[in-house]
């Protein structure tokens, strides 16, 4: 393959001499998979043989305009829009999703029983947690094979000068990990609680561009890994969907009714605080003092 455009491997990260070399799991694209399989050609595919859609070849992407885009972004962020950054850039990329998982668990076990059924029990609850996880595994392992296949190079290799918000990742840039699990997380959560589909969908939404916000992904990082993990939640649902008991009923009863789960964020507050390290090797303009002290004194009333 031809390469047109900046690489990952072959520039310094902004504040650094040489360029990476101590790059994160460069061989998970090649784990195993749960639902997804590999086809001939090293892509993926559902369990019928269907290929996801491909992602967009980045040597037709302006990559000049798209650094642009994170520029401007950074030179012109709200309070909110970093406080969306530091909330959805904390520990690994599953911390935020894990907690909205539980929160729509928690709203509907509603402790009344019916036929069918109305209320999550503990195996449902369990099958909720393990498919979303499990399609959120195979993101990732999908996400990792497209990073270290096209080597795209961050915003601060591609701008040397450039100084993010947060800590630039140390693995290529196309695509991303936070869009492409929100995508997968919202798709198979809209299909066990299709009632909060449009709330889901504006988390994804929000995972993604907090990335930019934070100056680590450009835009169509963040868009193809939304796209493709959508693609991806789809194919998870189309491997559960007719699986039957052993009285020939649907395993899986979507709860319809609107409980109106209180899905976090806001606030902008980890569920779970974890006092991560956050020293970056490259340059960043790292987390605030305020935003330091409200996060101390949330864990002082929790």
């Amino acid at each position: 393959m031809k390469f047109k455009y900046p690489r990952w491997s072959r520039l310094p990260y902004n504040g650094e001499d040489s360029p990476p070399t101590n790059p994160e799991e460069p061989l998970a694209g090649s784990w195993p998979l749960f639902f997804l399989k590999r086809d001939k050609h090293g892509w993926f595919t559902d369990k019928d043989g269907k290929a996801l859609p491909p992602v967009k070849d980045p040597n037709t992407t302006d990559w000049q305009a798209e650094l642009k885009a994170v520029q401007q972004t950074a030179a012109t962020l709200t309070p909110l829009q970093k406080q969306i950054a530091v909330y959805w850039g904390t520990g690994s990329v599953t911390k935020q999703w894990t907690p909205i998982i539980d929160r729509l668990i928690d709203t509907y076990t509603i402790f009344r029983v019916g036929i069918p059924p109305i209320s999550i029990s503990s195996p449902r609850a369990a099958r909720i947690l393990a498919v979303t996880q499990a399609a959120i595994q195979d993101a990732l392992v999908v996400c990792w094979a497209v990073k270290y296949r096209y080597d795209v190079a961050r915003p601060v290799q591609q701008d040397p000068n450039f100084v993010p918000l947060l800590c630039t990742p140390r693995h290529p840039a196309y695509i991303s990990g936070h869009s492409i699990v929100s995508g997968a997380a919202a798709e198979v959560l809209s299909y066990f609680f299709p009632a909060e589909s449009d709330r889901l969908k504006e988390l994804a939404f929000e995972n993604g561009i907090s990335r930019l916000y934070a100056g680590v992904h450009f835009p169509i990082d963040i868009s193809e890994g939304l796209r493709i993990g959508k693609a991806i939640g789809q194919a998870v649902i189309n491997t559960i969907k007719d699986q039957k008991d052993a009285a020939g009923q649907p395993v899986d009863v979507p709860f319809t009714e609107d409980l109106d789960a209180q899905l976090p964020p806001p606030p902008y507050r980890q569920i779970i605080p974890f006092d991560f390290q956050d020293n970056c090797e490259s340059a960043s303009r790292g987390i605030g003092l305020w935003e330091r002290v409200k996060e101390y004194f949330w864990r002082l009333i929790r």
